[in-house]
């Protein structure tokens, strides 16, 4: 659905009936079979490794560039990544271009306004934890929930991993809905949830500045409603679609009532069961789908730099 046919101004001349500044899909008889063969050969090659018995997948004999340029490619590893809702490619090319090529393949790029970006790639967002500035994001989540159109999918790439630590979870919603008796989904099935800006950067808030800085940010995004129970767009899979970051409280219940059973979801989301965790080398590149999983940074490599480049993509509103 992101690939248009390239406009050409002339076809080549040796071939009759082009049109100009039309999609061009003739070619020369013979080669167009045999670039096709080769297209196909090489979509064959491509092959996933799971990772856990809940979610994820190692990719290999595909490259971030063959995807961005491929529809083949593309298609390919976009079903392999609604399939195992996170995918992990290593040893890719670590230019920001690249990086943001391939994510685009997938959607429109998302921004995100308490990160800065690539000055050469504006698409690439920076997450950064120094000893002078280390990071704050320690709880289990899935992206911009505050937003009523939260993000489809976020790439992450490794560019300094430390030495030791810096790991990164995730947890199926998906595989933690369907762990639920019959009761609990047809109870929870009909609810609805607060999730809000605020909530998932008080930290931030907290500091000085903090408040100035983020009032923009504050203001474009008033508090959501979002289904406790999110169906899937593409498959049809119903998850849990409440985080410990950005989720407030459940709409209708007494306070003690939603904070006791957001609590038990929060739990159940991150049941070891449910989860894969990625030890991550430089190049390394992770996609994963926001609207069936949660994911978790592990903070354990203070006092050491990490840098990640990250994009995430626009998604549509939750059902």
């Amino acid at each position: 659905p992101w690939r248009e046919p390239t406009l050409v101004a002339e076809c080549d001349p040796r071939i009759s009936g082009c049109i100009t500044a039309t999609p061009c899909l003739q070619s020369v008889p013979g080669e167009s079979e045999a670039a096709e063969a080769s297209v196909i050969a090489s979509i064959d090659q491509i092959q996933v490794h799971r990772a856990a018995g809940a979610l994820g997948g190692f990719v290999s004999g595909v490259s971030l560039a063959d995807v961005a340029s491929s529809d083949g490619h593309y298609r390919r590893v976009r079903d392999l990544l609604v399939q195992h809702e996170v995918l992990f490619f290593r040893d890719q090319e670590q230019a920001p271009s690249v990086f943001a090529a391939f994510a685009k393949t997938f959607g429109d790029v998302l921004g995100h306004p308490a990160y800065s970006t690539v000055g050469e790639a504006p698409d690439v967002q920076i997450l950064e934890s120094t000893p002078e500035n280390p990071s704050k994001i320690e709880v289990w989540h899935s992206d911009m929930t505050f937003m009523q159109c939260p993000p489809s999918f976020t790439l992450l790439q490794g560019q300094i991993i430390p030495e030791v630590g810096g790991d990164t979870l995730w947890a199926s919603a998906t595989a933690a809905y369907d762990a639920l008796s019959p009761q609990m989904r047809a109870f929870l099935i009909p609810l609805k949830a607060v999730n809000d800006f605020r909530h998932g950067f008080r930290e931030s808030l907290a500091e000085r500045g903090g408040a100035e800085r983020l009032a923009p940010a504050i203001a474009e995004n008033p508090p959501v409603e979002h289904p406790l129970i999110r169906t899937h767009p593409e498959t049809g899979r119903k998850g849990i679609y409440a985080n410990a970051l950005f989720t407030t409280h459940i709409v209708g219940l007494p306070s003690k009532e939603s904070d006791a059973l957001l609590t038990f979801l929060y739990q159940h989301i991150v049941t070891v069961e449910h989860t894969v965790r990625l030890s991550w080398q430089p190049g390394t590149v992770a996609i994963w789908d926001n609207r069936s999983t949660q994911h978790k940074p592990v903070n354990d490599f203070f006092p050491q730099h990490r840098l990640m480049h990250r994009v995430t993509l626009t998604g549509d509103q939750p059902v």
